[in-house]
């Protein structure tokens, strides 16, 4: 009885809704998405060179060093000019820098031989000096923490796809990690084209961004699955439109009051933080995009792709099968005789073609 008040409710919400045809802007989503991450990725690699990897991915000594007040980074930077170095302006009180000097493997004594340069150059130009932090990261510390942050993130990945294949079914893992991997492509090519420091924060950033942006596609997915359930009438296409429509107003909503609170910190902090704070702000407008117009698409793409293997699978097998009703000649759904890798779809696309049947009945009448 609970399930039938149910379903006439969101039957009668629906009706009154006004749809978002998510699925009419699909190709045009999709490749705008590819053009700006390609654009982005091309000036990385080939402009700028790579990314700005902070001293945790890359082996050197990270100073945090306090000057006087009325200096900045560029005076900081002409101080240590032969060391090419990275600096950064760290607290708010201004005169602590944070400065990141590569090691370029050419010196055994690297260590103490730029802390020792770094120390008498920044006491020869302003005097006054305050070393707060010395740290030295070794070459095999960085190549193993970029080693195991791409593995650890593939393995997040890997049990992603599985969590969604238990609980929906492999269309909907494969289209949920399809919109994981264009957030997370989509943040480094900005990150890289923008050259923002690549350091364990922004590693930080990207797993959050994935949970995010996966948590919305899961609702969405949810209520696809749901409204798949209930509107017997409807084509897969209308289900994806409504679904996301349904799921609209708490998409968005949650996403700027989230975005509120990041902005905060983007405005206020500095630094490392600041650099943690852009990449998420700019994550989480692409979570929210992708959950709209590259998950559901992708499924939709999905769907259409499985339904034509049955058609053909069964025309190869010389039953006659209607494109409207996903029947065989002799009655019988055509799942049947659909090769083992579409098996896992055929039912479910059997029943969907029988909505456009009966749907196109009704208008007849």
């Amino acid at each position: 009885m609970g399930l039938n008040v149910r379903k006439s409710v969101l039957r009668g919400v629906s009706s009154k809704m006004k749809l978002f045809n998510v699925t009419r802007y699909r190709v045009p989503a999709l490749t705008t998405s590819a053009v700006l991450i390609a654009i982005f990725w091309a000036y990385t690699l080939f402009i700028a060179g790579g990314f700005n990897f902070g001293i945790d991915f890359q082996a050197g000594i990270n100073f945090t060093v306090e000057v006087p007040a009325a200096s900045d980074e560029q005076v900081v930077r002409d101080a240590l000019s032969e060391f090419n170095p990275q600096v950064q302006t760290a607290g708010d009180k201004g005169g602590q820098f944070v400065i990141r000097i590569a090691d370029d493997a050419q010196n055994d004594n690297f260590q103490q031989t730029v802390s020792k340069a770094v120390s008498s150059n920044l006491k020869a130009k302003f005097g006054n000096v305050n070393i707060l932090s010395e740290e030295y990261i070794g070459s095999s510390f960085a190549s193993n923490l970029a080693s195991q942050t791409i593995w650890l993130t593939l393995i997040a990945l890997s049990l992603i796809l599985l969590y969604i294949w238990i609980r929906f079914k492999l269309n909907y893992a494969v289209s949920a990690i399809t919109a994981v991997f264009h957030d997370v492509l989509f943040l480094l090519g900005f990150i890289g084209a923008f050259q923002l420091e690549f350091s364990t924060a922004t590693i930080a950033a990207v797993l959050t961004i994935i949970g995010y942006s996966l948590n919305d596609t899961i609702v969405i997915f949810d209520r696809i699955r749901e409204n798949f359930r209930i509107e017997k009438d409807k084509s897969f296409n209308e289900i994806i439109n409504l679904s996301v429509s349904q799921s609209m107003s708490r998409t968005l909503i949650t996403s700027f009051t989230t975005l509120l609170a990041v902005v905060a910190i983007l405005v206020f902090a500095s630094g490392t933080i600041q650099t943690f704070a852009l990449s998420l702000v700019v994550g989480i407008v692409v979570g929210t995009y992708s959950s709209i117009f590259v998950a559901s698409p992708v499924l939709l793409a999905w769907h259409n792709r499985e339904l034509k293997k049955i058609h053909e699978a069964v025309s190869h097998s010389g039953h006659g099968v209607s494109s409207d009703s996903g029947k065989t000649s002799s009655g019988r759904k055509s799942a049947a005789n659909v090769p083992e890798p579409v098996k896992q779809t055929a039912e479910e696309i059997a029943e969907a073609t029988e909505r456009k049947s009966r749907k196109k009945k009704k208008k007849k009448k």
